[in-house]
């Protein structure tokens, strides 16, 4: 019997560190498994077969950026496609990134591909588009669910379903410090993307002007995904008193007394090292427009989504879940004011009993997505797919 080839497609930053925890707990289970696809630094150093890492130039924002990018991102849909064909993996493992990974999917089965499909963290097509999930489980034949109330959805639609838990808080767990939060300390998470600090972060910092005014012993400290983000933040900051650090995003939200923080994956961390915070929201226009056309969500952080399910649990597998007031107070497009976020963050600086009670109920929230081996489940969840 040959050894299980395993191909692995994730296309953003985030996405390449969740596939190399569940390649190492798949290797730990398999020795003898082999690995290929495409992703990030990470992923290449497992992958000992052909591997195109390409999420430098893959993790695009919005409807703009990716028509931008429509010959690039054609191109490499096609060679994919080809290398799938030329090595006959056993399973193709898609990571998130739906808007690419979906139509991968759907083209190998349409395609005659002959091995598992298998799909690892859930896209969030309840969100904006619950109708493609009946049509996802003509060409998937697993989808591994992080959050509690997706898995539901997908199973009514006949799809083999397995909620593994957060990987993402399985890997943050090590990196709780136990450090005391210093007081009047004001912390700004802008974004990765050079977009997302480009439109979030002048914001965050008029805000965090009329905070000083208000409070003159506040300090403020940034946090920046690398070398070019830091750069640019400095040429924003412009002089105003910001200490600006790259690297530094996890060891911040457990230092900060309060925070601003871009919308994405950072609220679910901040949430997690038990930070007070609101969120923040900034896009083009276009993809704004056609956006909130299409979600059907009454929240955009995941953190008041999942509040909404802790509160008002579903009966159907339709996510039914009642809006409640949002725990984590959200400023998107154009109610993202400057005044609207220093209003809010001198409300969490100001108050150490709002700040104690949104922290409890972080950690609640939190609890449910069951962290602690999240990676080895969905390593046994593959692998018992392949078996089937």
């Amino acid at each position: 019997m040959h050894d299980l080839l395993l191909w692995f497609v994730a296309g953003e930053e985030s996405g390449d560190a969740r596939a190399v925890e569940v390649m190492q707990a798949i290797k730990a289970q398999h020795p003898s498994v082999i690995f290929g696809g495409a992703g990030g630094n990470a992923m290449q150093k497992l992958c000992e077969q052909q591997f195109d890492n390409w999420v430098q130039h893959a993790a695009v924002t919005g409807l703009w950026d990716v028509l931008k990018n429509y010959g690039y991102f054609r191109h490499k849909f096609h060679a994919m496609l080809a290398a799938i064909r030329e090595k006959k993996p056993d399973a193709v493992v898609l990571v998130d990134y739906p808007g690419f990974n979906l139509r991968l999917a759907r083209n190998l089965r349409d395609n005659g591909y002959q091995g598992k499909i298998l799909y690892y963290i859930s896209p969030q097509v309840w969100a904006w588009n619950r109708g493609r999930i009946p049509k996802m489980a003509h060409f998937l034949d697993l989808m591994i669910c992080v959050f509690p109330f997706e898995a539901p959805m997908y199973q009514a639609s006949g799809l083999h379903t397995v909620f593994v838990g957060h990987p993402l808080l399985e890997a943050l767990a090590a990196k709780r410090a136990g450090i005391e939060r210093e007081p009047n300390l004001l912390g700004l998470f802008p974004g990765s993307r050079e977009r997302e600090v480009k439109r979030n972060f002048p914001v965050m910092l008029e805000a965090a002007r009329l905070v000083a005014e208000k409070m003159p012993g506040i300090r403020f400290e940034a946090s920046a995904a690398g070398n070019a983000r830091a750069e640019s933040m400095r040429k924003l900051a412009a002089g105003f008193p910001v200490e600006i650090r790259q690297g530094n995003a996890h060891e911040l939200m457990q230092r900060a007394t309060a925070g601003i923080v871009c919308s994405g994956t950072a609220t679910l961390e901040a949430a997690f090292f038990g930070l007070p915070y609101c969120l923040i929201y900034k896009t083009a226009w276009l993809t704004f427009e056609i956006g909130k056309r299409l979600v059907d969500v009454n929240a955009l952080g995941i953190v008041n989504i999942l509040n909404n399910y802790r509160l008002n649990p579903p009966q159907n597998p339709a996510f039914t879940a009642k809006p409640a007031p949002h725990l984590v107070r959200e400023f998107i497009q154009n109610d993202a004011t400057p005044k609207a976020l220093a209003k809010e963050s001198l409300r969490l600086l100001q108050s150490k009993s709002i700040r104690e009670e949104l922290r409890s109920q972080l950690t609640a929230i939190t609890s449910l997505l069951k962290a602690e081996g999240a990676s080895e489940r969905s390593a046994t969840a593959l692998l018992r797919s392949l078996q089937d």
